[in-house]
C-alpha cells in the first residue's frame, strides 16, 4: 500500500504521472471484480472516518453542520458508489451493433474501456463529495487517478490523502497537495483525461493547459443559475424551498439558485416569506450552529462589496438575524437584495453565498427573455403548478438542469447527468454519463470469413458490377 498519504511539490507531479501510466499499460484494465471491490472498500472507508471527516469540513471552513455534511458529502458519495457498484456489469457489458445488409455477415460491438490514467482538480465547498464522486466514478470505469484537491480545505485533504493511501497502492491512486502553483502544473500534465470543478475562470485557464496535450476535459463549473417564480404558485412553499437551496452550506454550492425572478405585484410578500422561512431554518440567523460560515475572509469581503454595491445603486438590503459580534469569522447574515438591476455587480458575477437577489417580473416572455439574454446556467429552477408554464420553460431555455418546485435536489439523482452546457460546463458525471465520460467507447468490426464486401476489391471486373448494381 501507499506509506505516502500525499505528494507535494518535493515530488514530480510527472514522474505520478508516469508510474500510474506504466502501471495501467503493464497489468491493463482490472477486472469487473476488482473495481467492485474497491468501490467496497472505498465506502466501508469514508462511513468509518464519518465523525472525522464532519470534524475536519466544520474546522475547515470555521463552522459546518455535521448533519450538513453528512447529507450532502457523505451521503451523496455512498449512495452514488451504490449505484455505480449495482450497475457497474450491464454499463460495461460489450453491445452489439447494427451492420449493414452489404457488409454481412461481419458482426460490430462497442468495447468499452477505461482511458488510462485520469486527472481530478476537486473544489473546497464540497471537498468530500466533489472529490470522490469523480474518483468512484472513475474507478468503476478502470481508470487510474491523480486528485488535486484544494488548499482551502488543508484537514479535510490530509484526513482523505490518509484515507485513499491505506486503501490504494500510489499508482492506482494518488493524491497532490499544493496550491495554485501546483494546480498550474498539474492541469498540464498529458493526464487521458481531465476532471475539474470550479469557477468558470480557472475553468478557461484549465482547458488552455490540457489543450497544450490535446487532453480532453471535464469542466463542472458555475454560473447564475436563475429562479422563475410562476404568479400561479405558492409564495410561501417557494420561499421555503429557496432557502434550503440557498442557505444551505451558506450558499457555497455551484447549483444553489442565484437569483429569483418574482411576480411583481408579490415582491413584498416573497421577501417576507423568505426571511420567515429563514428565521425557522435558522433561528439563530448567522450565530446559529447549523449555519456555515464562509471558507475564507476574501470570500466574505468579496460578498459584502456585492451587497454594498447593490445598496448604493438603490437596491433594498434586509439582513435576517444578523449579529455581527458572534465569535465566528467570515460568517454573513442571510440576505435579501430586492430591486436588482443589471448595473449592479450582483446580477453580473456569480454570487455563491447566502444573498439573494429579488427581480420584479411582468410576465413570463420578460423572465425568459432576461434568462437568455445572458450564459447559459448549470441549473434553473421553475415554480409553477401550471404544466404549460414548466413546459414553455423547458423549451425556451438552456440549461445544464432544471428542477420543478424545489432546488438542488438535481445532484442527488444518480440516475440524471449532471453537467453544465457553454459558461457554466463541458461534460458531465453520475451513473451512466460518468461511466461513460472515464471511459473510451470502442468500436469493434469482425469480418466473417465470406462478405460482400470483398466481391468489390481490385481487380475489379464484371462481378464487382454486378455487386455494386445490387449495393446501389
Amino acid at each position: 500500500m501507499n506509506t505516502q498519504a500525499n505528494i507535494t511539490a518535493d515530488v514530480s507531479l510527472s514522474d505520478v504521472l508516469a508510474t500510474q501510466r506504466a502501471a495501467f499499460m503493464a497489468v491493463g484494465a482490472p477486472a469487473l471484480d476488482q473495481r467492485l471491490a474497491s468501490l467496497a472498500k472505498l465506502k466501508k472507508a469514508i462511513l468509518a472516518l464519518r465523525s472525522e471527516y464532519e470534524e475536519a469540513i466544520n474546522a475547515d471552513f470555521g463552522n459546518r453542520s455535521r448533519f450538513e455534511t453528512a447529507v450532502m458529502e457523505i451521503m451523496p458519495v455512498t449512495q452514488g458508489i451504490d449505484y455505480l457498484r449495482k450497475h457497474l456489469r450491464r454499463w460495461a457489458r460489450p453491445k452489439s451493433r447494427h451492420v449493414a445488409m452489404q457488409f454481412r455477415p461481419a458482426r460490430a460491438k462497442v468495447v468499452m474501456q477505461p482511458l488510462g490514467v485520469v486527472g481530478i482538480v476537486s473544489p473546497w465547498n464540497y471537498p468530500l463529495a466533489l472529490s470522490l464522486t469523480p474518483l468512484a466514478t472513475a474507478i468503476a470505469a478502470g481508470n487510474r487517478v491523480m486528485i488535486k484537491p484544494s488548499e482551502y480545505t488543508p484537514r479535510t485533504t490530509a484526513l482523505m490523502a490518509k484515507m485513499l493511501a491505506d486503501i490504494f497502492a500510489e499508482d492506482e491512486v494518488a493524491v497532490v497537495t499544493g496550491g495554485p502553483e501546483i494546480g498550474a502544473v498539474f492541469s498540464a500534465l498529458p493526464f487521458d483525461h481531465l476532471f475539474f470543478t470550479g469557477s468558470t475562470s480557472v475553468g478557461k485557464a484549465i482547458m488552455r493547459a490540457a489543450s497544450e496535450n490535446l487532453v480532453p476535459v471535464t469542466l463542472e463549473l458555475g454560473g447564475k443559475s436563475p429562479v422563475i417564480v410562476d404568479d400561479d404558485f405558492s409564495i410561501p412553499r417557494a420561499a421555503k424551498a429557496l432557502v434550503y437551496g440557498k442557505l444551505s452550506n451558506a450558499g457555497q454550492t455551484c447549483i444553489a439558485p442565484d437569483y429569483a425572478f418574482v411576480p411583481e405585484d408579490k415582491v413584498n410578500s416573497f421577501a417576507a416569506a423568505f426571511e420567515v422561512e429563514a428565521r425557522k431554518a435558522y433561528p439563530l440567523g448567522q450565530a446559529d450552529k447549523g449555519y456555515a460560515s464562509l471558507i475564507s475572509k476574501r470570500h466574505h469581503d468579496r460578498l459584502v462589496g456585492l451587497i454594498d454595491d447593490a445598496r448604493q445603486k438603490g437596491a433594498l438590503v434586509v439582513e435576517i438575524g444578523s449579529q455581527p459580534k458572534i465569535g465566528r469569522p467570515n460568517t454573513l447574515a442571510p440576505t435579501i437584495v430586492v430591486g436588482a438591476t443589471p448595473d449592479m455587480k450582483i446580477m453580473q458575477e456569480e454570487i455563491f453565498g447566502p444573498v439573494l437577489p429579488v427581480v420584479a417580473y411582468r410576465n413570463l416572455d420578460e423572465a425568459i427573455e432576461r434568462i437568455n439574454a445572458g450564459d447559459r446556467p448549470l441549473a434553473l429552477y421553475v415554480f409553477s403548478d401550471r404544466p404549460a408554464v414548466v413546459d414553455r420553460v423547458l423549451s425556451s431555455t438552456t440549461s445544464g438542469s432544471v428542477v420543478v418546485n424545489d432546488t438542488i435536489l438535481q445532484f442527488a439523482q444518480d440516475d440524471l447527468p449532471f453537467g453544465g452546457v457553454g459558461p457554466s460546463g463541458m461534460g458531465a458525471y453520475h451513473g451512466e454519463e460518468g461511466f461513460k465520460t472515464f471511459s473510451h467507447a470502442k468500436g469493434v468490426f469482425i469480418q466473417s470469413r465470406l462478405s460482400m464486401a470483398g466481391m468489390m476489391r481490385a481487380p475489379f471486373g464484371a462481378l464487382a458490377d454486378r455487386v455494386l448494381g445490387l449495393m446501389l
